[in-house]
């Protein structure tokens, strides 16, 4: 029996405007169009995992307002179990998001009802976070919450995988609970402290980055570097440098949620780290390629489809 995934995080809509290039500071510029979207870091990796066919169950908090009702549906409608997202007092939480002629993108959260997700909410959920094969989880939400959960996470030993965004300082103590810290650049300059450049010289500064990363404490690091690939280092054993696919991009919003989602599923169908990576990126790769957040996350037939079609390659670092 599939041990099914529980994602705690945010849930949100996303207001998105998209223009030529996103703006300077104090740079105005005429958008293209503009659309709204079922987001949030959180419900993205949820939906994701529920497009691939693995049972997932989504913790989290929406607002009173029209919003919540909309967005609970929306999970609910993807296959996700709603059991234990609770309606609460005020706005739900919102993305504003302004995505460029490239794909590049970027974005303002307010956080709305999931400032209101409460260790004491997430306790609810206990039950189905004891019989979860992996708990995903993000930074759109408290972080005495995501200590709360780690904690849990630890106590009943249950994998937890924390992306790290949006970028902040982490206390060591929540890290060295972590079995997969998945950062992107940005967020592991964070957390270094350090900037983490895009140096063509990648391989031996990228292995460098993700054995820093380790030092802080997660058991298993992977470094995301978007259309570069990513490095996979898995503790003791020897790191993996996996490429990325070829897509011609449009919109980036959601893939990282994608390839953690994908990342999660693959590994819990016995796969290895490797192919694992492989097939989050080929998640994360079609994602790019359609505009929106959850919009935007293939199902499994095209996952399958798509690398038929596509080469796939992998070298240690």
């Amino acid at each position: 029996m599939q041990k099914p995934i529980v994602v705690v995080g945010s849930i949100n809509l996303d207001l998105v405007a998209g223009a030529d290039h996103i703006p300077r500071p104090g740079e105005t510029v005429i958008g293209t169009n503009f659309s709204t979207f079922h987001g949030g870091k959180g419900a993205n990796q949820a939906v994701a995992v529920a497009r691939l066919g693995y049972p997932v169950s989504m913790v989290g908090t929406v607002g009173d307002d029209v919003f919540g009702v909309q967005l609970r549906q929306s999970l609910a409608n993807a296959g996700v179990d709603t059991t234990f997202v609770n309606h609460v007092a005020g706005s739900s939480g919102v993305a504003l998001i302004t995505t460029g002629r490239q794909g590049e993108n970027n974005i303002v959260v307010i956080p709305g009802a999931n400032g209101q997700l409460t260790p004491q909410l997430v306790q609810q959920a206990a039950s189905a976070m004891q019989n979860a094969g992996f708990l995903l989880t993000q930074l759109e939400i408290p972080l005495e919450t995501v200590e709360y959960l780690a904690a849990f996470a630890e106590r009943h030993g249950i994998p937890l995988m924390l992306d790290p965004a949006p970028a902040r300082e982490l206390p060591p103590a929540l890290l060295r609970k972590v079995t997969w810290l998945t950062p992107n650049e940005t967020e592991a300059g964070v957390l270094l402290d350090v900037k983490v450049g895009k140096e063509e010289e990648e391989d031996v500064a990228r292995c460098a980055t993700a054995d820093q990363l380790l030092a802080l404490g997660a058991k298993n690091v992977l470094l995301k570097l978007g259309d570069r690939g990513c490095v996979i280092a898995p503790g003791q054993q020897a790191k993996e440098r996996v490429s990325a696919f070829t897509v011609d991009a449009v919109d980036t919003t959601a893939a990282g949620d994608a390839f953690n989602a994908a990342f999660a599923v693959s590994l819990l169908r016995n796969k290895s780290t490797v192919d694992s990576a492989i097939f989050a990126s080929s998640v994360a790769a079609i994602s790019v390629t359609r505009r929106g957040a959850q919009a935007s996350l293939p199902t499994g037939s095209e996952v399958e489809q798509f690398l038929r079609s596509h080469p796939t390659s992998a070298k240690t670092g």
